[in-house]
């Protein structure tokens, strides 16, 4: 087989021909053109009159050890359909790009698993260039219509900064997107949003997942009053832990009224603390022998284990279609405890039952943008941290804002 028929089997280009190979100190460089007299525009109109043209080179992936590079004549072409003088498409390029579409790829699903920097070292090439191609890929793949079709979103917040900098972060929770963010933990920064979507989208959207800060809420009932406010079960039960350790405080320390086989007094004190912390359904033996030990010698702390556990099967084994009487149920035997801390608590989710009870009949919580928050964590962690909010904003969307990359191999 011949040199020119391998390569162009290796390249994998579409109508194009290899016409020359020619080796340099650093790299191969492949001289190819394109079988079609006709131009195209990158707007997609074509035509056969050209305007003038030019030689360029494009850098593509390498071959083992060595660089490639493509080498073609590229023409430019007074397009009618856009009005502008353009250069034409090339098969293997994105238009205006300096690199192949398969560098670019190969490009972008690395940043999107290691740093720039370290992207860079391995394809033999600049933290700039990679940076740029980045760029590219957020400008060309991001998907514009992202904002169509939207009717439950998650908002949240994400400190990028010591000094109390804040990102607010809107997702959809059906395409597990990031749709949004806006620098500030504030309502403009979500009211900036809602304007973005305009009247007809955000008459559309059905509900909205937060936590119990007004931050959020004042603007959504503003703009999106026909939406259900889903309050995060996490913060809920996050209440009643926090109760639950108010209570435990009240024990002596360390507690001499509870054994445990094999340990000290002390840590008996700390093995009842994880105990009271831990779920119902995940206690050992020990464990188990703790509680009932503290139905005996304090049954008002066993009273606001109950209470803490009962609030956890809210979410967990009540029926959606029961979840209001259940609740109403438990703030009323929480402000009968007399325990100071779940009657503070009852308060507080009597002042968001709505929310809370449309978590429940909407099936919705705030874990996917937590987890969307954790993303961007390794996102900072990868880089050493980011200089610019801009730069942060932009690998959020690359990594988490539906821009697909895949290897030129055609592995995901």
């Amino acid at each position: 087989m011949r040199a020119a028929a391998v390569l162009n089997r290796l390249l994998g280009f579409k109508g194009t021909v290899v016409d020359d190979v020619s080796f340099t100190d650093t790299a191969i460089v492949i001289g190819v053109r394109l079988r079609s007299k006709t131009l195209v525009c990158p707007c997609g109109r074509t035509s056969r009159a050209r305007y003038d043209c030019s030689r360029r080179r494009w850098r593509h992936v390498d071959f083992g050890r060595h660089q490639v590079l493509i080498e073609a004549v590229i023409r430019r072409v007074d397009c009618r359909g856009c009005g502008q003088v353009r250069t034409e498409w090339m098969p293997w390029a994105r238009p205006g790009a300096r690199h192949t579409q398969d560098f670019e790829d190969m490009a972008g699903w690395l940043a999107r698993r290691m740093s720039k920097a370290g992207v860079a070292m391995l394809l033999r090439t600049t933290w700039q260039t990679i940076d740029t191609l980045v760029n590219r890929l957020v400008d060309t793949c991001l998907d514009t219509d992202r904002l169509n079709g939207l009717y439950r979103i998650g908002v949240d917040e994400i400190a990028y900064r010591k000094g109390r900098k804040f990102l607010t972060v809107v997702t959809d929770h059906d395409t597990g997107r990031v749709l949004h963010l806006a620098e500030g933990r504030t309502s403009a920064a979500l009211t900036a949003f809602y304007d973005l979507l305009g009247a007809d989208r955000r008459a559309r959207i059905q509900a909205v997942t937060m936590d119990m800060t007004r931050t959020y809420r004042e603007p959504t009932l503003e703009h999106l009053p026909q939406a259900a406010i889903c309050y995060d079960p996490f913060h809920v039960i996050k209440w009643a832990g926090e109760a639950l350790d108010q209570a435990h405080l009240g024990l002596p320390r360390p507690t001499t009224e509870i054994t445990v086989t094999g340990l000290t007094a002390a840590q008996t004190w700390r093995r009842v603390r994880s105990t009271l912390r831990s779920a119902a359904e995940n206690l050992d033996a020990t464990g188990t022998a703790i509680i009932d030990r503290l139905r005996i010698r304090h049954r008002k702390l066993h009273r606001a284990w109950q209470l803490k556990e009962r609030l956890r099967d809210l979410y967990r084994t009540v029926a959606p279609a029961d979840a209001t009487a259940y609740l109403k149920q438990w703030i009323s035997s929480a402000k009968r405890s007399a325990i100071n801390g779940f009657v503070v608590l009852a308060r507080r989710i009597t002042r968001n039952f709505d929310g809370i009870i449309n978590a429940i009949h909407h099936q919705l919580s705030n874990s996917l943008t937590e987890s969307i928050n954790g993303g961007i964590r390794l996102i900072q962690r990868r880089a050493h941290g980011y200089a610019s909010l801009d730069n942060l904003v932009e690998m959020i969307y690359f990594c988490h804002g539906g821009v697909r990359t895949k290897l030129p191999t055609g592995t995901l």
